[in-house]
């Protein structure tokens, strides 16, 4: 890897585990074996620059896996399920503590407009989208793919910080069962 890729992987696991508020610049160049001057030179926007794009990063890998497991199943229902099932596997696999930083920045951002809460918006637009077509793929009108997809995207960060939390799959697991459960009943109407 770069050593700007390595400072933006370095400072979305920071935030992964311990929030935007929690990581300093200095772990970020040390986690990612950089410098200082390095972390400034690509960044001169500073910490909030480089979260940006921590949380970007963040964002695409949730995107892949989103949508890699949405394709594995042509139902919308057994998709959600599956990218569930995926996501909890992940997360127990990394011992509770590798969840969602773009969660865990937004929920530190509440209230202020800032490049980081923007970065959030996005991440969580871009999400949706990715559920919301494949609803679209499988029938779904439009709007209602839309509340749906925000819907999953709601429950799955909901039950992501429980499941951490509580240090199980099942908050996640529970949270697959109902979403399947209610695409299936609008897919029925």
């Amino acid at each position: 890897m770069q050593t700007r890729e390595r400072i933006v992987v370095a400072a979305s696991r920071l935030i992964q585990r311990q929030g935007y508020v929690g990581t300093g610049i200095k772990q970020i160049a040390q986690e990612a074996s950089a410098t200082l001057g390095s972390v400034y030179h690509f960044f001169p926007g500073g910490k909030e620059a480089v979260g940006v794009a921590a949380l970007e990063h963040g964002a695409e890998e949730f995107a892949i896996l989103l949508r890699t497991a949405l394709a594995g199943e042509q139902d919308p229902a057994d998709a959600v399920t599956a990218a569930v099932r995926h996501l909890a596997d992940a997360l127990s696999a990394s011992g509770w503590t590798d969840g969602c930083p773009v969660t865990a920045a937004a929920l530190e951002t509440l209230g202020g407009d800032s490049d980081i809460r923007q970065a959030c918006v996005d991440a969580f637009a871009s999400w949706e989208q990715i559920v919301h077509d494949k609803l679209v793929d499988g029938g779904f009108p439009a709007r209602t793919a839309r509340d749906l997809a925000s819907t999953v995207i709601s429950t799955l960060e909901g039950a992501e910080v429980t499941a951490q939390v509580r240090r199980s799959k099942e908050p996640l697991l529970t949270a697959g069962r109902q979403l399947a459960l209610l695409i299936r009943a609008h897919d029925a109407a």
